[in-house]
């Protein structure tokens, strides 16, 4: 046998059954996760031979749309209510839900020493805009008016706040310019353990509720491989170094 050919077949015989048994799986996955995820796409479809095609967006929405049944086929929350009521009404499989990974927030400015540990930014009279996620809908923005009431200046702020849809939207509102600073998940402005841009402040975990992040099977995922196998994937130690490495505790 040529030995192009021989080697052709060997290739087929590696990586054959893989590709067979090779599935998608639909992903809602809250918008905190957009970075990460990209990471943990990959990986997964290199460790498994499945792929994981990503819809971001805010918690509220998604619980909106799998009820008004969507064919999402995992859910990613920001939070761990969400997750635990889906599966309350029978829109999720019994058993599957778990905290894959507890989200930071972070008091954010895309400019070099607005925001300092004494937190004089908030402390002052506010000067331009603070963006924050929508609290109804969205968990991380919830959280940041709890931490702006603990801290007494939630009246202050209150005229001065702008609302993304999702915090992915609060992200960019304090990027581009348009809100001089913002409560932003950590994992938007963390890479490798550290903050390459502008000026932030960690919010200690006390000054908030837990921003807990469930994971549950939605229904129509039930008979997927590919799903099962992408929560498998999520509890690994691949997945929790990439999501670590993005500011998430476990």
């Amino acid at each position: 046998m040529p030995r192009i050919l021989a080697a052709t077949l060997l290739v087929l015989l590696a990586t054959g059954p893989l590709a067979a048994l090779a599935a998608t799986v639909q992903v809602a996955a809250a918008a905190n996760l957009a970075a990460p995820m990209k990471a943990i796409a990959a990986g997964f479809q290199a460790a498994t031979g499945h792929r994981a095609s990503v819809a971001l967006g805010s918690t509220g929405k998604f619980y909106a749309q799998v009820r008004n049944g969507a064919p999402f086929e995992v859910l990613l929350a920001a939070d761990d209510e969400t997750p635990a009521r889906l599966e309350q009404e029978g829109l999720g499989v019994r058993g599957s839900r778990f905290t894959y990974a507890t989200g930071r927030l972070a008091l954010w400015s895309a400019e070099a020493d607005v925001v300092d540990a004494q937190l004089a930014v908030l402390r002052q009279p506010p000067a331009g805009k603070m963006a924050i996620a929508d609290p109804r809908i969205a968990p991380y923005g919830a959280a940041a008016l709890q931490v702006l009431a603990k801290m007494g200046v939630r009246d202050d702020w209150q005229p001065h706040l702008v609302q993304g849809e999702n915090i992915g939207q609060a992200f960019q509102f304090v990027a581009s310019g348009n809100a001089r600073l913002g409560f932003v998940a950590l994992s938007q402005v963390m890479s490798d353990g550290r903050i390459p841009r502008g000026s932030a402040w960690i919010v200690p975990p006390g000054m908030h509720a837990p921003l807990k992040q469930d994971a549950l099977l939605l229904s129509p995922g039930a008979n997927n491989p590919a799903a099962r196998a992408l929560l498998d994937y999520l509890r690994s130690d691949a997945a929790r170094t990439v999501l670590r490495s993005y500011g998430y505790t476990f």
